[in-house]
């Protein structure tokens, strides 16, 4: 297993903080969870891309301890709520937030972060392979988690390194939390290709963050469409950033006219752009589009990674054979998760999928056989008898409003758009209704001072009408 890794001098670790960790010390202080008395049974995380959120993270594992990952920053009414409903016997968090927790006991630290184990008796059933639990994407305040094999992380992780092509030479820097699946995969791989991880949470808008990226020399950094946007404003094509090799892109569909324009910057400055697909219910990744077709397949997110397969069923659940014939995505691989967990007993649960995931997004794939997302299954309205994509048409709002930020929702018959420039509500208006060709009746077009973002950088959908 990837967290099974020999120590040696090599670095492993590197924070903006200054410190520094070899295989050899990360093995050790991993090791070290081994004498701290720890049983198989759950514990909550609260993650920060720091050496000791990750050495927490490889010495449960270890131990066979599963770990539900959070982000430190959690919502003290959400962490109450996960804690009410899984009652987990550990904890594992920053040694400045352990007195904050009634009922536990300080039992072991390691580095920045302490153990505590809960002072009451708790235990939970577990299914033997159980390795992880991840929140939903997106999620607010469900207590509805994804179950991770120890299965679906290895092999991810090793499409991941197959596929990019990572080795040992690599220093990828953080720009995503590893609570979240995309933020943690890039961790996986990296320990599993015995490269170097540079550990920051400092947004990529702010100067510390090159900083840190030019004095570790940092060859690749991965983004969700947010990512790529803000990068854009912050006048990334005119940065000199000779160390950067690659850049990854995930999280949600980019549009393709600014696929299309990192495409050809990585080209002209010889960097690959690789586009890539995936939900937490496939671990991380199901897709991937080679950097040597990102400029001629702008808008793909490509073909299978190694070990899986795709197919697109239509609504009867026929397989399509034609190309550009729109139907929903399966996936099949062995980094299909076991399934969901909303209460303590479905942690017992085994393997709910059989290595299937019906994804909910609508796709179609071309005569060369690359994929392209058209939108979510739950993401399309009926205005007067027409179907409406509501993402495609956020992304047409994006390319026809230059620096315009919006998100659609809606019922039937009446679509709901979020603007974040008061002066284009009406000129939006009009634009959807010629654009659609549908009378103006049918869309209310609203302004917001800013659209609502997880911290992947996905729209919170459900946030927008208390917002408005």
């Amino acid at each position: 297993m990837f967290f099974d890794f020999v120590g040696d001098d090599k670095e492993a670790l590197v924070s903006a903080a200054g410190e520094r960790m070899t295989y050899r010390q990360l093995d050790d202080a991993a090791s070290a969870f081994a004498g701290f008395g720890l049983e198989r049974d759950l514990c909550f995380c609260l993650c920060e891309n720091s050496p000791s959120s990750v050495v927490g993270y490889i010495g449960l594992l270890r131990q066979r301890v599963v770990p539900l990952l959070l982000d430190r920053k959690i919502t003290s009414e959400l962490l109450k709520a996960l804690l009410a409903t899984y009652n987990p016997r550990y904890l594992y968090v920053p040694t400045e937030m352990a007195d904050t927790f009634d009922g536990y006991h300080s039992l072991a630290e390691s580095g920045t972060y302490t153990v505590l184990e809960a002072d009451h008796a708790c235990h939970a059933e577990l299914y033997p392979d159980l390795a992880l639990l991840l929140t939903t994407s997106g999620s607010t305040g469900s207590p509805k988690l994804v179950r991770q094999s120890y299965q679906n992380i290895q092999s991810n992780a090793e499409a991941i390194v197959d596929y990019l092509g990572i080795g040992e030479d690599e220093r990828a820097i953080t720009t995503l939390p590893m609570n979240y699946t995309y933020g943690l995969s890039i961790i996986n791989s990296h320990l599993l290709a015995h490269a170097t991880l540079l550990l920051t949470d400092d947004s990529m808008n702010m100067k510390p963050f090159w900083s840190f990226f030019k004095q570790e020399e940092a060859t690749s950094f991965g983004g969700v469409p947010f990512t790529y946007q803000m990068l854009k404003r912050v006048r990334f094509f005119k940065m000199d950033l000779p160390s950067l090799r690659y850049m990854t892109q995930a999280g949600g569909k980019l549009s393709p006219e600014l696929h299309a324009e990192f495409a050809q910057w990585a080209q002209d400055h010889g960097k690959r752009f690789i586009v890539m697909y995936g939900q937490t219910e496939a671990t991380a990744r199901m897709g991937y589009l080679p950097a040597e077709k990102s400029l001629e397949k702008a808008g793909s997110m490509g073909v299978p990674i190694p070990g899986g397969t795709f197919t697109l069923i239509d609504v009867d659940g026929n397989v399509i054979t034609q190309p550009n014939v729109t139907g929903e995505l399966v996936y099949e691989g062995d980094n299909v998760t076991l399934g969901y967990a909303q209460r303590p007993e479905d942690l017992a649960f085994g393997d709910e999928r059989g290595g299937r995931l019906e994804t909910g997004d609508m796709a179609l794939f071309d005569e060369d056989g690359f994929y392209y997302i058209v939108g979510r299954k739950k993401r399309f309205l009926k205005i007067f008898g027409n179907r409406v994509n509501l993402d495609e048409i956020d992304r047409l709002l994006q390319t026809a409003f230059e620096d315009l930020q919006c998100a659609s929702t809606g019922v039937d018959d009446m679509m709901v758009t979020y603007v974040t420039d008061e002066k284009k509500v009406e000129d939006v208006r009009k634009w959807l209704s010629d654009t659609t060709r549908l009378s103006q009746s049918a869309f209310s077009v609203r302004y917001l001072e800013e659209i609502p973002h997880n911290e992947a950088g996905k729209v919170l959908y459900k946030e927008l009408p208390t917002q408005a």
